[in-house]
């Protein structure tokens, strides 16, 4: 089948909308796709920061659209059928666990082949917010049943403006005092309304003391910070690392004489996708996102990285 895509043929250069032949496998189905968010993710391959990923690629796995006339979501990994049988409800550590779009064709399609076990049933057919925001609030989800915190814990999440932070604030505000660290004021101001604290400087925690736990989503640009706004026996949970360069932990001492735990926390599980995807179709999380066409995907991009968005970029298919 033929299918509009966007594809990669070179880092940290344009995509190029290109047709392409969709072949489905055994036990593959074709989904008509409707909307993909942009992962960050998506946006550090992007950048060459995955130095076992090689173009051309067609990204993408954040994947909304219908099948058999019905609204449905694509769970964002492919695992074997060995590894599921054995390790279904902890798929993401299968060794085979593989992104969509990484080692096969992405949802910057019109079309995309995947496994029927893929597929989760929408509550409805608002195929661009949950583009907007169900990859973000899987990935506290998991994130946060790895913590193990109290109810009323005071937590911090870094890079609280982007495509997971905004709608992990909004989860975690229901379960902990959250603390939402951004770069700038103006950004602060969006974040008001959503029952959250807004911050600008590492330094909040002298006013406010010192927090039980740290949702780092950023990664090796704020570690070192944000590390040190921990309690004795406090968690940092290590979600993603958005530049793609490497962490290098400032202060070893620090770690070992306050005793901090780091937690390192990969991807969700399909039932935790599952779980994102109910939360948000029973309104509990408000999406943040812009929309592009595919023919658009630059655009997305350059918005992306001169940090003109707030929240996701989805394409619109």
């Amino acid at each position: 089948m033929k299918s509009r895509a966007a594809i990669l043929k070179e880092f940290q250069k344009p995509f190029s909308i290109e047709e392409i032949n969709i072949e489905p496998k055994e036990n593959e189905v074709i989904v008509n796709i409707k909307a993909v968010g942009v992962c960050g993710r998506d946006l550090v391959i992007w950048k060459g920061g995955f130095k076992n990923l090689k173009p051309p690629l067609i990204l993408g796995h954040e994947i909304f659209g219908e099948y058999k006339g019905k609204s449905v979501a694509v769970f964002p990994a492919k695992v074997g059928k060995s590894c599921l049988e054995l390790m279904e409800g902890k798929e993401n550590l299968c060794n085979d666990y593989s992104i969509i779009g990484e080692k096969d064709f992405g949802g910057y399609s019109e079309l995309i082949a995947v496994p029927y076990w893929n597929l989760i049933e929408l509550p409805n057919n608002d195929y661009e917010k949950y583009a907007a925001a169900s990859c973000g609030v899987a990935t506290i989800i998991h994130a946060n049943n790895l913590a193990h915190l109290d109810k009323g814990s005071k937590v911090l999440v870094t890079g609280a403006n982007g495509g997971v932070g905004i709608h992990a604030i909004q989860y975690l505000s229901d379960f902990y005092e959250v603390y939402a660290y951004v770069r700038n004021e103006e950004k602060a101001k969006i974040l008001k309304d959503l029952n959250v604290i807004p911050v600008t400087s590492f330094d909040f925690y002298k006013r406010s003391g010192k927090v039980d736990a740290v949702f780092e989503i950023v990664g090796s640009l704020t570690i070192n910070e944000s590390m040190l706004s921990l309690k004795k026996q406090g968690k940092l949970i290590l979600i993603g690392n958005i530049s793609g360069e490497t962490i290098n932990l400032m202060r070893p001492a620090f770690i070992v004489m306050n005793e901090i735990s780091i937690i390192g926390s990969a991807a969700y599980t399909k039932k935790e996708y599952q779980e994102a995807i109910d939360v948000i179709g029973r309104g509990k999380i408000k999406p943040f996102y812009k929309t592009y066409s595919l023919n658009e995907i630059n655009n997305a991009y350059n918005d992306m990285i001169t940090g003109k968005l707030i929240g996701r970029a989805v394409l619109k298919i």
